[in-house]
């Protein structure tokens, strides 16, 4: 029996390719270590959407490197540079390139799994191609619905529906790494979720590159498309599954019919995650966005018009190539209107291979960080006071576990996302299992954080 270490970097979407290696790795009867010293393979599942995540991966290669074992890089680093990896890592043995394994998937056909193989290897290690081949074929149904072995707190898991993206963004290199967007079919997503909620999942967090792009082509239901929303009614009809969230929704594609559905449907948590990036148009434009400021004004105000209480959060760039202290000002602006629950702002990243990168006006680092800090602080204020209005009022909150620093449980209400929001800290008299929702009394906030006891 092998024993394998994986390392998963970068974002929830890789964490679930993550989760589906391991699991067709374990149908071949692997063993699983936390240690990579005990590895007799290590797998470094990657990130390289901008230069932070690829130095993050390079260096966590180059450290597991150091271990006697057999080293495999899959995901993103993998898929952006291809056997360049060989020449400047040495240390790697093999390289796992996802698209490949996805067309494979389509085409179900093994000869071809050999021969056009996903794993590159050095010339140098013939003589170990075909054992390493051998022991992780069953990664071929690493998209396949084949089970997942699950890395988030109990109770929680992402459920992808989609790989790949269609926008074209000018500082993006996801589309170059993952091809086009491809729907994953609705009954291998409805399957994975029942399994998902017979394993005792409560919660699934729904992501793709861009949610609200799904669409598949189902006749026999009379329709031309099958859109998110249909998606979401029947996901919302499996026992066990009590919040359905909403990551990665671009504003354009957020219609009427989904606002409505979000604001009817029980299951569905009051909550989104809309990728704005910036506000003022001619930057929109430069960035190959879709839509205006006004658009996503209107979108938002109508998400608000339905349900006050509703979450939302999103993402901005600030110093992109061109960027003026006008509308640099009109972004921090833009942040003190509207007031977003969550927000994240990322200082441009230069990105080899994308039309941004040879754009005039390129701003340097140190400006950069300086409008990142400005707007991370402006928001953090806002974040605060939205905070303090909980205190008195009463969450339900999925126990995510017991800290024994503080003394308390903890777990997320419906306004907070696994990882990125904020959490729920609460006294308890009895114990209580992970998974399970309790209602919560607020007592206090410190910063993102509310503190309180269970009812």
């Amino acid at each position: 029996m092998k024993k394998v270490c994986m390392i998963s970097l970068g974002c929830a979407k890789n964490l679930v390719n993550s989760e589906k290696i391991l699991a067709g790795l374990s149908n071949q009867g692997a063993e699983f270590v936390n240690d990579p010293a005990e590895a007799d393979e290590i797998i470094v599942n990657t990130c390289s959407f901008i230069d932070s995540a690829t130095e993050e991966s390079v260096n966590m290669i180059g450290q597991m490197g150091k271990y006697d074992a057999k080293l495999l890089v899959a995901g993103c680093l993998a898929e952006r540079y291809g056997d360049e990896i060989f020449d400047v890592l040495p240390e790697v043995d093999g390289i796992i390139k996802s698209n490949d394994k996805f067309k494979m998937i389509n085409d179900k056909l093994w000869w071809n799994f050999l021969q056009n193989s996903p794993f590159k290897f050095k010339k140098s290690k013939i003589a170990k191609q075909l054992s390493t081949i051998h022991h992780l074929s069953s990664i071929i149904n690493h998209l396949a619905p084949v089970g997942r072995i699950l890395s988030t707190p109990k109770g929680s898991a992402y459920l992808k529906i989609a790989e790949g993206c269609n926008n074209r963004c000018s500082f993006c290199v996801i589309p170059k790494i993952k091809g086009d967007y491809i729907s994953f079919p609705h009954k291998d997503i409805i399957a994975e979720a029942k399994s998902l909620a017979s394993q005792g999942v409560r919660e699934l967090i729904i992501i793709a590159q861009d949610t609200t792009a799904y669409s598949i082509r189902n006749e026999q239901l009379g329709m031309s498309n099958y859109s998110l929303t249909h998606l979401l009614r029947d996901l919302s009809k499996i026992d066990g599954i009590q919040w359905l969230r909403l990551h990665y929704c671009y504003p354009e594609l957020i219609t009427d019919e989904l606002i409505d559905m979000i604001a009817l449907e029980p299951k569905l948590a009051k909550y989104i995650d809309i990728p704005i990036q910036h506000c003022n148009d001619e930057i929109l434009k430069r960035m190959g966005r879709r839509g205006s400021k006004a658009q996503i004004v209107d979108v938002i105000s109508r998400l608000r018009a339905k349900m006050p209480d509703i979450t939302i959060r999103t993402t901005l760039i600030t110093g992109f190539p061109g960027e003026t202290e006008e509308q640099y000002l009109e972004l921090k602006e833009f942040i003190e209107d509207m007031k977003f629950d969550r927000l994240g702002v990322f200082a441009y990243s230069q990105e080899e291979g994308t039309p941004a990168s040879v754009m005039d006006g390129q701003i340097d680092e140190e400006e950069k960080a300086r409008r990142q800090e400005i707007l991370t602080f402006t928001q953090s204020e806002i974040a605060e006071k939205l905070s303090a209005g909980k205190i008195g009022k009463t969450v339900k909150v999925l126990v995510e576990g017991f800290d024994d620093l503080v003394g308390q449980y903890y777990g997320r209400s419906e306004a907070d996302s696994i990882d990125i929001d904020g959490k729920v800290f609460f006294k308890s008299e009895g114990k209580l299992p992970e998974g399970q929702f309790v209602n919560v009394s607020i007592a206090e906030v410190f910063e993102c954080d509310l503190f309180g006891e269970k009812q």
